[in-house]
């Protein structure tokens, strides 16, 4: 007797991803593994373990999405660099031309063999870096350069959406994790005495830890009213002095030594804007389909990434 295709013995569902190698990348597909997905990865570089892409020359493999159930996309440029005219254009590009060959590959297939989803991900830069308001996904564009790419970005995954697939764009805030991200960075100086608040530190922040990340994008690729934009943060933005005084808190390290503003200007250049930046966003559209987060509060989800217990605790 004939075996069965291959499309017939998968009783999985199975999830095309890129930008598995970064850090959501790593933790998302290691929970979708352990929900019983098949997680087919996507990669710029040529790995044993992963299809191969190359999206700015339009190139992608085509068995990438057969039978593909869902696409998640996480794949970008860092935007924590110098935002010289070359490494603006790479941010862009990286975000807005893959998303938009993915989007155009699913819609150009035949509408029994396409993906259910398209999750996507996003930046909570769409609202620009200040703004007086607390904003949520009811508001407006921001103004400057990541409100444009984000805007961008978002707007090249139309094909897929008016091919009938449910497209979601995460909308991601400051992941907070020790491996990796603006955290990662924090960790070495802190732990020596030497952190401290930027600037006046008086600017607010939306942040979320790595574990509610995965559980949000998780919970959107199987929620099928799920649809648009998201703001992936956690319900209760800090300020930038908070988070220094809750890291040196839970480190039991001291935090008076302030980054003055002129310095991180020299350093980061325009850049600098986003570490400066004022920008409160809230999670309304999570809040109001009763999603539960994980770790609400900043101390517990800096003391669950470090895994330091409370001071005075067995």
């Amino acid at each position: 007797m004939n075996d069965p295709p291959d499309s017939a013995r998968r009783r999985s569902p199975r999830v095309l991803l890129t930008g598995g190698s970064g850090l959501v990348g790593r933790a998302l597909a290691a929970e979708l593994r352990a929900e019983g997905w098949e997680v087919l990865e996507l990669s710029h570089r040529a790995r044993p373990d992963a299809l191969t892409w190359t999206p700015e020359k339009g190139e992608m493999p085509d068995e990438a999405l057969v039978d593909v159930n869902a696409v998640v996309h996480l794949a970008g440029e860092p935007v924590a660099q110098r935002w010289t005219d070359t490494a603006r254009k790479r941010i862009r590009d990286s975000r807005v031309v893959s998303t938009r060959l993915l989007a155009e590959c699913m819609a150009a297939r035949p509408a029994a063999k396409r993906p259910q989803v398209f999750l996507c991900a996003s930046a909570i830069g769409f609202y620009g870096n200040d703004r007086a308001e607390v904003v949520d996904e009811s508001s407006s564009a921001g103004s400057g350069f990541l409100a444009e790419v984000v805007s961008e970005w978002e707007a090249a995954a139309a094909p897929a959406g008016e091919a009938g697939i449910r497209v979601v764009f995460a909308r991601l805030g400051v992941v907070l994790a020790k491996s990796g991200g603006a955290l990662a960075k924090m960790l070495p100086p802190f732990r020596l005495g030497l952190g401290g608040p930027l600037g006046s530190g008086a600017q607010r922040m939306s942040w979320i830890a790595l574990p509610d990340v995965v559980g949000i994008l998780s919970w959107l690729l199987i929620q099928p009213s799920a649809a648009g934009a998201y703001n992936v943060v956690a319900p209760a933005p800090c300020t930038n002095r908070e988070l220094t005084a809750t890291l040196a808190r839970v480190l039991q390290r001291p935090a008076a030594l302030p980054v003055p503003a002129f310095a991180l200007k020299l350093m980061l250049g325009e850049m600098a804007e986003v570490v400066l930046g004022d920008l409160a966003v809230q999670p309304t559209r999570l809040a109001a389909a009763n999603f539960t987060w994980r770790f609400p509060t900043l101390e517990a989800a800096l003391r669950q990434e470090l895994a330091e217990a409370p001071k005075g605790t067995a």
